[in-house]
């Protein structure tokens, strides 16, 4: 019964949502569209000419604001979008997607060679895995996506790029901080006003590389 009770409410608080009728009437597939618009204005980051990789890409709507933010005059992308998820996700134009599991090093490597030699200008991160309510595994398996975004932007970001990652508030939250950085000269917590007040989910941003 109270389970129940609880998908009812979920429903009722999403149909509800101010953010969710915005998606809708703006054509965005999710109301998470607004997370990546609000951090990228803040950090003042995503401008046309930057080659941009989006991690857990589906269903896209990071990647429709990366497209939109890389649009130039006359409606030319102006860049390089390239999103990777392990779930199918519908075309958008201008972004290169990749279907495959982010945690697999074929996968990794397939990724790796359709950047050749790009040098990337951002990472962002959406990417949760599924939890099992046992929270200590559930943090060790949000800390290690965290990693391997992290390895991924140390390996390929520009030296003055930047990462963005959805992590969360709780055991190993503190320790993926200071990973972050050991590598990043600025490493700074944003809560956008679309992530729910009751969620744990905040995103990190990482900017500048260390030598």
């Amino acid at each position: 019964m109270a389970k129940k009770k609880f998908s009812k409410d979920w429903i009722h608080q999403h149909i509800n949502d101010p953010y969710v009728k915005m998606a809708q009437q703006k054509g965005y597939r999710a109301r998470a569209a607004f997370k990546l618009s609000e951090i990228v204005d803040t950090e003042k980051l995503l401008r046309p000419g930057d080659v941009v990789v989006d991690l857990g890409s589906a269903p896209g709507s990071w990647s429709q604001i990366a497209r939109e933010r890389l649009v130039g005059p006359g409606g030319v992308i102006k860049g390089r979008i390239i999103a990777l998820d392990m779930l199918p996700m519908e075309p958008i134009e201008g972004v290169e997607f990749m279907l495959g599991d982010f945690r697999e090093d074929a996968v990794l490597n397939q990724l790796k060679e359709l950047l050749g030699d790009a040098r990337v200008d951002l990472v962002i991160s959406d990417m949760a895995p599924n939890l099992s309510g046992v929270s200590s595994a559930d943090s060790a398996r949000i800390q290690h996506v965290c990693d391997l975004a992290l390895d991924f932007a140390c390996h390929h970001l520009a030296p003055d790029g930047a990462l963005i990652v959805k992590a969360f508030h709780g055991s190993g939250f503190s320790q993926t901080v200071e990973l972050f950085k050991r590598h990043f000269h600025r490493v700074v917590e944003r809560k956008p006003k679309a992530s729910r007040v009751k969620s744990s989910e905040t995103f990190l941003v990482a900017r500048r590389l260390k030598a």
